[in-house]
């Protein structure tokens, strides 16, 4: 009884990687040979692994990915010159530790999406903060938060994440006040946060893209400068799953 009474304060505290591990091993199926030190350390052990777990799942439920992909499911066989040694150097996520961006450029089809959300799956793993967002769909963020006078709440969120995915790059047409919304964003995070940019435009295209010159040098010196370039080629690839349980 007072082994029922042990594992309900435990729940109580929300002790439940430890209430756990003490219910199975007072079921039998722990070492009971084990001295006290090294029992009390494995219930310790399990209660972090179980909030470390949590977390993560809490980090990836807020980054509202389009797609949930993982690096080690990466089809190297397809020919759209994507370098397996690359992928392998940014997935050890330095890139984020040193406050650098990735831009995914190319044709539709060719993963890019896909890719984007798996480099920040792993970031997420490593324990930073992520958030997915389509352009056309975070300038309509900014300009209902500037309607409702949320705006600088979202930027300071936006400033915030670790690793943003700005994906669909030059789809969405900038007029005057969009350019200001989004170099805001990248001057918050230059130097202190990384940022994904997946893009049908090649790099080369992206200060016409922005239009107005004084505004286009500074957005691109905040992106470009610091930035790993992935330029993908090749065909398109099958049809991207949404539960992202394909290969990519």
């Amino acid at each position: 009884m007072l082994h029922e009474q042990t594992y309900e304060k435990l729940m109580d505290m929300r002790l439940r990687g430890m209430a756990a591990a003490f219910s199975e091993y007072m079921d039998g199926k722990g070492d009971h040979q084990m001295s006290f030190e090294d029992r009390f350390g494995l219930l310790v052990d399990r209660e972090w692994a179980e909030r470390q777990e949590r977390r993560m799942q809490r980090r990836l439920k807020n980054a509202q990915l389009r797609v949930r992909s993982r690096l080690e499911d990466i089809d190297y066989r397809h020919p759209r010159n994507l370098d397996r040694s690359v992928m392998e150097r940014l997935g050890m996520c330095r890139w984020v530790d040193h406050h650098e961006n990735i831009i995914l450029t190319g044709p539709t089809g060719v993963g890019k999406t896909w890719l984007a959300c798996a480099l920040a799956e792993k970031a997420c793993r490593e324990g930073h903060t992520i958030l997915y967002r389509r352009v056309p769909r975070i300038l309509l963020d900014f300009h209902a938060a500037r309607a409702d006078g949320s705006y600088p709440t979202l930027m300071d969120r936006i400033a915030k994440i670790e690793v943003l995915i700005l994906d669909d790059w030059g789809l969405a047409p900038l007029g005057n006040r969009e350019r200001r919304d989004v170099l805001e964003v990248l001057d918050d995070r230059h130097g202190v946060r990384s940022t994904i940019f997946t893009s049908q435009l090649p790099v080369k295209l992206w200060h016409d893209y922005v239009g107005e010159p004084t505004i286009a040098d500074a957005i691109l010196d905040r992106i470009v400068h610091n930035a790993h370039r992935l330029e993908l080629t090749g065909p398109p690839l099958r049809k991207l799953r949404l539960e992202g349980d394909e290969d990519a």
